[in-house]
């Protein structure tokens, strides 16, 4: 058995019916032109038909809220499910599905895991556009964090087209006995752990001086200065998920231009979205929003828990200029990416922990309902860069689906794969109308930077 972490029991603590803890991914695969038109049902029967126990971390179950400890038994019938969306066909059926279900609470008695296979999914394209089919995941935040989730998944799929895989994605890992063996977490001693926590008191105590000397520069973002804005009111149980593909390159050229990372692009992307959503609303605040911005503390190529902490980053959504808007995201990132750079994964965990101590306060206490320290999550989870496969279906894309709970409504997380980005939006519909329409924002606002920026170069 394996102590629960602190990182891992405030993902308990805050979970609610109306706020599951739980990330998801859907994945679109695209049916061979060669399988028969079994193809989907024959791999639906090997899953059910396999005998083989599920492998970290989809074996691992909660024990008196205390341990992880290795599932004795598995329930086929509790973690996958078949289903064929009723006609007309279409990924927005889809997107509709995804939305009900991921709204549902994983239950504790088991693995905190489902996996779906989803048939009935209408070619968007055209006649001759391959037939697909579904599979979505969903996975307890307190189990993986994004890039754990995305890395199970690179090593769950194949490199090849022609390899068969007669294992469920569920025990795949056990294909790489050595992998499986680094993903599983080492069991660390109390006096281990006591010493790691002891060594980063001085160099926290620094950087929380350093923060507080900042307060004037105006790439420095606090917990206290974002503005209340519809996306931070109390949510229902209520889901609406959207998702959209882009071209990696239209992001690429556009950091290459200006000099700046392809997250700070999609972040501005993110940004001016947000903005004429809220404009729409005729609810855009004078100050800008500050979106939580998750980055990865891994060193290495692990799967295994959560390792990773957030930056506050400002979106400028006050500043009518794309470019201002982008070059101040820039400077807000890299703020905190530099202070995160001078420390330990340990450091930056508990320097994390102080200073957005009070939020986590909110969260479980909901004592200042009506003040957020941000409006939005927005995160990136790399992908594959090479295309996937299993039994042959190519993964043609992959969109992830993450957490939102009261005081933060909505959730924007693109993940890169191949040549594209894909862009999951997940919220309450209940508590924020036409989400949909901010789906098309996005799509808007690509194209009003790239017109911008070409503009800009014909003048030139």
């Amino acid at each position: 058995m394996r102590l629960v972490s602190l990182v891992e029991q405030l993902f308990f603590l805050i979970e609610k019916q109306k706020q599951p803890m739980h990330v998801g991914g859907l994945f679109l695969f695209d049916i061979p032109a060669s399988a028969t038109s079994d193809f989907v049902a024959n791999l639906v029967r090997q899953m059910r038909k396999s005998d083989t126990l599920p492998t970290y971390p989809f074996n691992q179950v909660l024990h008196n809220s205390t341990f992880w400890k290795t599932a004795e038994n598995f329930d086929i019938h509790y973690h996958f499910h078949h289903t064929v969306l009723p006609k007309p066909h279409s990924l927005k059926a889809l997107f509709a599905y995804v939305s009900d279900v991921h709204a549902n609470r994983l239950d504790k008695a088991y693995p905190l895991w489902e996996c779906l296979i989803i048939e009935g999914i209408e070619a968007e394209i055209s006649e001759s556009s391959p037939k697909r089919f579904a599979l979505y995941f969903k996975i307890h935040h307190a189990l993986v964090d994004g890039v754990a989730a995305m890395r199970i998944v690179e090593k769950s799929l194949s490199s090849s087209p022609t390899e068969e895989m007669l294992l469920p994605p569920w025990a795949l890992l056990s294909r790489d006995q050595q992998y499986l063996e680094h993903v599983t977490p080492k069991k660390r001693t109390f006096g281990t752990l006591m010493k790691q926590q002891i060594g980063t008191i001085k160099p926290v105590l620094g950087e929380l001086k350093n923060s507080l000397k900042e307060r004037e520069d105006p790439d420095h973002v606090s917990t206290l200065q974002a503005p209340a804005t519809p996306l931070n009111q109390r949510i229902t149980n209520s889901r609406a998920f959207f998702a959209r593909t882009y071209a990696l390159s239209r992001f690429q050229k556009i950091a290459q231009q200006l000099k700046v990372s392809l997250n700070d692009v999609a972040l501005a992307v993110c940004s001016g979205a947000l903005r004429s959503y809220l404009l729409q609303l005729g609810q855009l605040p004078t100050e800008p929003l500050i979106a939580f911005v998750p980055v990865s503390l891994r060193r290495d190529d692990s799967a295994s828990g959560n390792q990773a902490s957030l930056i506050l980053c400002n979106l400028a959504t006050e500043m009518t200029d794309p470019i201002e808007r982008i070059n101040t995201i820039h400077a807000s990132m890299s703020k905190g990416k530099d202070r995160f750079g001078r420390m330990q994964q340990a450091e930056v965990i508990n320097y994390s922990a102080i200073s957005y101590a009070w939020e986590g306060v909110n969260l479980l206490t909901n004592a200042y309902p009506k003040k957020q320290a941000f409006n939005i999550l927005i995160s990136n989870v790399p992908g594959p860069k090479e295309p996937l496969y299993w039994n042959g279906a190519k993964l043609s894309a992959l969109f992830p689906a993450s957490v939102i709970f009261d005081g933060q409504a909505l959730n924007i997380t693109f993940s890169s794969y191949e040549d594209n980005l894909h862009f999951g939006i997940i919220g309450c519909d209940k508590t924020l109308p036409n989400l949909a329409g901010l789906a098309e924002l996005l799509s808007a606002e690509l194209a009003r930077l790239e017109t911008h920026l070409d503009s800009t170069e014909s003048k030139n």
